[in-house]
C-alpha cells in the first residue's frame, strides 16, 4: 500500500505538468458559454458575502466577536467552506463529465479527481488574497500569521483527496450521491463553526462539534487572520486532523482502486 502511494505521487509529480493544463482547460470549460465566463466563478460567492455583510452589519447590527468586527470574523471561515463545498459537488460528477477519459484503457483515472480540487484551488487563492484585502480595509496590516492560511489550504486539499476519489467512484454506481453530498454539505454548513463561536457554547455541544475536522480547517484560518495563533500550538486537535485524513486518504484509494476495473462499465 505504501509503495503504491509512494509511485502515485511519484507519478503526480512527473505529470504536474498535464494535470495543470486539464485543470486549467476544467476551470474554463466549467463557464464557457455565459455571457461572463469564469467572472461566475468570484461574482456568485461575491455577492453571497455581500448579502452576509448586508444582512449581519448593516440590518442584524451584529455585535463584534472578540473584539473583531462579525463580518471579518464571518469570512475567513466561509472562504475554506466555499473551496471544500466545490470540491465534493464537482467530484461527484467528474466521472461522468469526463467518461471519455474514463473509457481510455491508459489513462490515469485516480487524476480527474484531483483535476477538480487543483481547478477549485484556482478560486480559493483568489479568495485568500480576497481575505487580504478585506482586512487592509478594515486598518489591519498583513503579518506573517496571515500566510498560515496556506497550510491550512494544503491540509484541507489532503483531507479533500480521500474523500474525492471515494466520492466520485461510489457516483457511478449509486446515482443518488450528488443528492446525498448536497444535503450533507447543508447540515455540515451548520455543523461547523462558520457562524457560530466554539469558545461562547456549553463545553458538552463545542466538544461535538470539535469531531467535525472541518473545525480544525475553519478554526486554522481565524487563527491565521484573527487570533494569530501559530498551527503547531493546536497539537491535539492537528493530530487528530492529520490521522482522521490519512485513514481517510487510504480509505479513498483502496475504494478508488477497487472500484477503478468497473467504472467504464458504469459509464
Amino acid at each position: 500500500m505504501f509503495l503504491s502511494f509512494f509511485q502515485f505521487l511519484k507519478d503526480l509529480i512527473k505529470d504536474r505538468e498535464f494535470l495543470l493544463r486539464l485543470s486549467v482547460n476544467d476551470f474554463k470549460a466549467k463557464y464557457a458559454g455565459s455571457i461572463f465566463g469564469i467572472l461566475w466563478a468570484f461574482i456568485q460567492p461575491l455577492v453571497t458575502i455581500l448579502v452576509f455583510w448586508f444582512v449581519f452589519e448593516m440590518g442584524f447590527k451584529s455585535a463584534p466577536v472578540d473584539n473583531f468586527s462579525f463580518i471579518l470574523w464571518f469570512i475567513p471561515a466561509y472562504i475554506p467552506w466555499i473551496f471544500f463545498n466545490d470540491i465534493l459537488i464537482s467530484s461527484a460528477n467528474c466521472l461522468y463529465e469526463y467518461n471519455y477519459l474514463v473509457k481510455k484503457v491508459k489513462f490515469r483515472v485516480s487524476i480527474l479527481p484531483i483535476m477538480k480540487i487543483v481547478s477549485a484551488f484556482f478560486v480559493h487563492i483568489f479568495f485568500i488574497l480576497f481575505i487580504y484585502f478585506i482586512f487592509l480595509i478594515y486598518g489591519y496590516k498583513v503579518d506573517i500569521f496571515f500566510f498560515q492560511a496556506f497550510y491550512y489550504s494544503f491540509a484541507l486539499i489532503v483531507f479533500s483527496m480521500g474523500l474525492s476519489w471515494a466520492i466520485s467512484a461510489l457516483s457511478v454506481f449509486f446515482k443518488d450521491m450528488g443528492q446525498l453530498i448536497s444535503m450533507f454539505l447543508q447540515i455540515g454548513f451548520w455543523a461547523t463553526p462558520i457562524f457560530w463561536n466554539v469558545d461562547k457554547m456549553e463545553p458538552s455541544v463545542a466538544q461535538i462539534l470539535k469531531i467535525n475536522p472541518m473545525y480544525y480547517i475553519i478554526r486554522g484560518y481565524r487563527d491565521s487572520f484573527i487570533y494569530k495563533i501559530p498551527f503547531w500550538h493546536r497539537i491535539s486537535t492537528s493530530i487528530y486532523f492529520w490521522i482522521l485524513t490519512a485513514t481517510l486518504f487510504i480509505v479513498g484509494a483502496l475504494i478508488f482502486k477497487k472500484l477503478r476495473p468497473h467504472l467504464a462499465d458504469g459509464l
